[in-house]
């Protein structure tokens, strides 16, 4: 059977033009307002914050105009800077960026690079599925201190590790910003078996997805392909015309069902005083 003429060109084209949004809507900027304890500021081409999660986070936008000299003197920068605060801290990077030694350079001064994540773009207006759970479980945003705890101690089982501090930083950052953060659980029987974020970015056209998990008995149920849904059709209601997630190989094919378009890739690169 032969392809429709153009059908290949027509979706490279819709991918740069998603990346070109991105890319200038998202890449570099300063946060929402700050929650307590949270801490963001520019340094030349790269951006930094600090006291919202566990680690610090290091963004850029372009670093191609640097020569060798002067990118290593930026990342000795922000080794510098954490390293003073006892804090390891998250760099970034993007598949699609024209920095080639980036990421070498991060290595040679003790980064580590965590796993590959997928970096996928839909437009909210093509979005229009209904939130299907099964009969059992329950959706609802939430806002309390205690259901922000719920949140992080059910992250704490997907992740095998101690998340229990998220439930003070979600807390502080829902409530430093009550009309662009949504908090979302899902319920069964009084458990918390799902948890989902949204992120309504200001000065953008985009609403961003985080913690999108869902205990291991209960996935391959719909559970995380609903919340994406219900999530959709609030940036909808905003009249946001983006929807970006960084999201695992697991779950991808969910989102590329759903809609959104596999665009780019993103590493993080840890540094820790210990390294």
């Amino acid at each position: 059977m032969e392809r429709p003429h153009g059908s290949d060109d027509a979706r490279r084209a819709q991918r740069a033009e998603l990346l070109a949004a991105f890319d200038s809507q998202m890449r570099g900027r300063l946060s929402m307002r700050l929650p307590d304890g949270a801490h963001d500021e520019e340094d030349g081409p790269v951006y930094r914050s600090w006291g919202w999660a566990p680690r610090g986070l290091v963004l850029y936008r372009d670093l191609s105009r640097l020569d060798g000299a002067q990118l290593d003197a930026l990342i000795e920068r922000q080794v510098d800077f954490f390293g003073a605060l006892e804090l390891a801290f998250e760099w970034k990077t993007y598949a699609h960026d024209r920095t080639d030694d980036l990421t070498g350079r991060l290595l040679a001064h003790g980064f580590v690079p965590e796993e590959l994540e997928n970096l996928l773009i839909g437009r909210v207006p093509e979005m229009n599925h209904e939130p299907r759970l099964p009969h059992e479980v329950t959706l609802r945003q939430v806002t309390s201190r205690a259901d922000t705890d719920r949140m992080a101690e059910m992250l704490s089982i997907v992740w095998n590790e101690d998340t229990s501090v998220f439930g003070e930083l979600l807390f502080n950052d829902v409530e430093a910003n009550p009309d662009h953060v949504v908090l979302l659980v899902a319920e069964s029987s009084g458990k918390v078996v799902s948890t989902a974020r949204l992120n309504l970015e200001p000065n953008s056209q985009f609403a961003t997805l985080w913690a999108g998990s869902t205990l291991p008995g209960w996935r391959g149920r719909g559970i995380y392909r609903a919340t994406v849904a219900y999530r959709a059709r609030l940036a909808a209601k905003r009249g946001f015309q983006y929807l970006q997630v960084d999201a695992s190989e697991d779950s991808r094919p969910i989102l590329e069902r759903l809609g959104l378009l596999t665009v780019s890739s993103t590493t993080p690169y840890i540094w820790s005083p210990t390294t």
